[in-house]
């Protein structure tokens, strides 16, 4: 579990395309030597498991995303060189800033306006219907890893304000108009749908 609030900006030092996925390995500030084999990390939101780390110029580690991953994210088209949002795994007694985050992809959301104010950014999303229930105004939605609180919806369009602090400390004043990012609704909203879902009287849940 995490709380969608990003630790480190890393960065993606080389990738491998094998038949079942893609290992990426990942340069960080994290120190390596206390990242275990096995530990989940979010990689711009995504849940995945590290399976070799290590130093060379910077620490590092080796995460791998399988095809599943590969199919609901744009994982297979990162570069060498792209800023990732990273979040080591909660644990007992750490701060639970933001909001509940599993790290489970539900699908994509392309911006569609970016208004900066100084050094503060609104983003405008757009969502394809199955996910656009999911989405409540002043609710909690994870973009890329960041939890963020929703200012507006309307129909399949909603948007975030992003504060100096999360401007300076994540990756997305790399992310302009036409971009895609990951989205993973609230889990409060996912148990509340299956609950009403088994009743019959609202559509199911977001494809994965």
């Amino acid at each position: 579990m995490f709380t969608g609030i990003v630790t480190d900006v890393g960065r993606l030092l080389e990738t491998e395309d094998r038949n079942d996925g893609r290992r990426l390995r990942i340069g960080t500030r994290y120190d390596a030597s206390g990242i275990d084999l096995g530990a989940s990390i979010t990689c711009d939101g995504i849940c995945l498991t590290v399976t070799a780390k290590g130093r060379d110029q910077t620490d590092w580690f080796d995460v791998f995303a399988a095809t599943e991953t590969l199919s609901v994210t744009q994982v297979g088209n990162w570069q060498n060189g792209r800023r990732i949002n990273l979040e080591r795994s909660l644990r007992i007694g750490d701060e639970l800033g933001g909001h509940i985050v599993s790290g489970h992809i539900d699908g994509m959301a392309e911006i569609i306006e970016r208004h900066d104010t100084s050094d503060q950014i609104t983003f405008s999303f757009a969502v394809g219907d199955a996910i656009a229930p999911f989405i409540a105004k002043k609710g909690s939605v994870a973009l890329n890893g960041t939890s963020l609180t929703v200012n507006s919806v309307d129909g399949n369009n909603f948007s975030v304000h992003l504060i100096p602090y999360t401007v300076a400390e994540t990756s997305w004043g790399d992310y302009g108009v036409g971009d895609h990012v990951n989205i993973e609704v609230d889990p409060m909203a996912r148990y509340a749908a299956r609950l009403f879902e088994t009743l019959g009287t609202i559509p199911p849940r977001p494809a994965k």
